[in-house]
């Protein structure tokens, strides 16, 4: 009777007493053994696999320093492969909302910084309008002649700066502006990744929305796994832990707080839309996962008729 055992480093046949009879090493790289079991099991017509409780006596025999060598660049190998297939919508998800909600951040820091400076230069105008990415357009594209004319004003508060100091809050205008495009480009891509990944998810929850919900939940597994009333939950935790901790009112919503579908309704009423719009985006996202059809627009409506919007 002999036994055949195999690892990374190669297919081994062993005799009754587990003495080597024959050794197959493979080739750097190489980390599959099926052909050399098949040649081996064809030379040798007895040949088993080697039985659990020998197994100790094979690994022993493994521990040899000739072996130590081999062993360190098939794990390398394989290392390198397991990071490779590693990488997954689920990380490429994560990382572009990431940089869209820190893209957000500096937009809106930036944006606060240049009205604040703009306000010296013509304040009637900076205080007129609350979009930041409008005013910013605006300012790079008109001149205070233009803004004044557009506002009905002849006279301003503000001060008779140099055209250097005009420069400046322009040149700062179009950073902003690139981040903003820079931004929207970061929405088309989870738009166009996640139609693919996860489409009844997009379909009901919307890009950021669902692209959040992967950066909370870490991958779509993970968020398939999760009851609805987590996926309510999901960004609420400080709230929560509050809550858990002081006693202070619950949490309703997390991250699903922006959704339509809650901004619309009445606000004793949003509560319970959070609850029902939870149960609807856990179903789309296990349809999701497990490859189901495609029902997020029929869910959708669902919940536009029982909530009358």
């Amino acid at each position: 009777m002999k036994y055949l055992f195999t690892s990374i480093v190669g297919s081994f046949v062993f005799d009754n007493n587990f003495n080597l009879v024959e050794e197959v090493r493979f080739k750097k790289g190489k980390l599959s053994g099926k052909s050399v079991e098949e040649g081996l099991k064809k030379k040798y017509k007895d040949l088993k696999k080697v039985p659990e409780e020998k197994l100790g006596e094979v690994l022993a025999f493994l521990k040899k320093k000739d072996y130590f060598t081999q062993f360190y660049n098939q794990n390398l190998v394989l290392t390198k492969k397991k990071i490779k297939s590693s990488v997954s919508e689920d990380l490429l998800i994560i990382q572009a909302i990431s940089n869209y909600i820190e893209l957000d951040k500096v937009c809106n820091l930036l944006s606060r910084r240049l009205r604040e400076w703009y306000s010296w230069y013509l304040p009637e105008f900076a205080e007129s309008l609350e979009d930041n990415e409008k005013f910013t357009e605006l300012i790079v594209e008109r001149s205070k002649k233009d803004l004044m004319k557009e506002l009905g004003i002849e006279d301003t508060m503000g001060s008779d700066l140099g055209k250097e100091d005009v420069r400046e809050m322009i040149l700062l205008g179009n950073e902003i502006l690139s981040l903003h495009s820079l931004r929207k480009k970061h929405e088309d891509y989870l738009q166009k990744i996640m139609k693919t990944y996860c489409p009844n998810l997009l379909a009901l929850a919307g890009v950021t929305i669902g692209a959040k919900l992967f950066e909370l939940g870490r991958s779509l597994k993970h968020l398939a796994m999760l009851p609805a009333s987590t996926i309510q939950l999901l960004g609420a935790e400080k709230a929560l832990f509050r809550h858990i901790k002081t006693g202070s009112k619950s949490p309703k919503y997390g991250v699903i707080i922006n959704h339509p579908l809650i901004q619309n309704a009445k606000k004793q009423e949003r509560g319970k839309v959070a609850r029902s719009l939870a149960d609807k985006l856990i179903l789309c996202i296990r349809l999701d996962y497990f490859k189901g059809e495609f029902k997020a627009l029929e869910y959708k409506k669902d919940l536009e008729e029982k909530f009358g919007q």
